[in-house]
């Protein structure tokens, strides 16, 4: 752990995307643990926020000196409908502008801060089936993996000046909140829940809890740099995810939605996101001494829907 970060009040924290799903439960649990955060917002500023607009490649520098750290979670949704050619140039956009900017901002402070804790994706690691990935293996050369190779590369410039810089490489955040397990409830409280295609395809996964915690620790411990998994350590298939799922809300959860339907409804989206394997494992994130809060999936659906 860094000492100096760890000593009374934590410091200030820099925040984007602190309106998002993520970004929601990190604030609190930032207050909890002593820390002071800073929402960057694309509105006029309230106090104690800071103003951005990464499409027009502005940010308050005045309002951002002091901070101790930052941390980068902004990004449009890779899952919100089929990939257009504007819904692309969002997805990339909305990843790769904000983090340059951030970047090369907190480059130019008179007091850098200490860390920047970068959001990145698993997604990088392509479709590569049965395969254990972690944070050595090779990268994807489809969309989601060309994406988040520019996205890790936009933080160069926070590196280069000094900052310590950690990315995030995100599974599929489990929360009732938003996101992926948000979206699926309804048509499993319904009965009508199932394995997407095949169902053969693992899932990466982690619990909303553990994906703050994953930051906190990437915040604090000062081996924490480069890429890190941010993954529960038992990834498990599309259809044991069904199965587990369906037993957490004592529903059915067998009528699978095919392949070529899923094709028809959500074009490439639906083999770069819907039906893409990654296997992945916080190689890590263990080796940095974190401890999951949930380690299984069982523990986590039952920790996520008895709130």
């Amino acid at each position: 752990m860094d000492e100096t970060l760890t000593q009374g009040s934590a410091g200030s924290v820099a925040v984007t995307g602190a309106s998002g799903l993520l970004g929601s439960a990190l604030l609190p649990a930032l207050r909890s643990a002593g820390w002071n955060p800073r929402a960057l917002v694309r509105r006029a500023a309230r106090p104690g926020e800071v103003e951005w607009d990464p499409a027009a490649g502005t940010l308050d520098l005045v309002a951002l000196e002091g901070v101790d750290a930052a941390v980068h979670l902004a990004g449009e949704s890779v899952a919100a409908g089929r990939w257009t050619a504007e819904a692309k140039r969002r997805i990339r956009d909305s990843r790769i502008l904000g983090t340059r900017l951030l970047a090369e901002s907190l480059a130019r402070l008179r007091r850098p801060p200490r860390v920047l804790v970068a959001a990145s994706a698993i997604g990088i690691y392509g479709d590569r089936g049965d395969t254990p990935l972690d944070e050595t293996s090779a990268l994807g050369a489809d969309f989601l993996a060309s994406v988040g190779k520019e996205w890790e590369a936009a933080a160069k410039p926070a590196s280069d000046a000094g900052i310590r810089v950690v990315q995030l490489r995100f599974g599929i955040i489990l929360a009732t909140e938003g996101g992926a397990l948000e979206r699926m409830l309804t048509p499993f409280k319904l009965g009508v829940g199932g394995p997407l295609g095949s169902g053969r395809q693992w899932m990466s996964w982690i619990a909303i809890d553990d994906a703050v915690g994953a930051v906190l620790e990437a915040l604090t411990n000062e081996a924490a740099r480069g890429p890190i998994n941010a993954v529960a350590p038992e990834p498990v298939r599309n259809a044991e995810f069904a199965a587990r799922l369906g037993e957490a809300l004592h529903r059915p959860s067998v009528l699978p939605a095919p392949a070529f339907a899923l094709r028809a409804l959500f074009g490439e989206m639906a083999d770069g996101a819907l039906l893409a394997s990654q296997r992945v494992v916080p190689a890590r994130l263990t080796a940095l001494g974190y401890r999951f809060k949930y380690p299984t999936l069982p523990e986590a659906l039952e920790a996520i829907l008895g709130r």
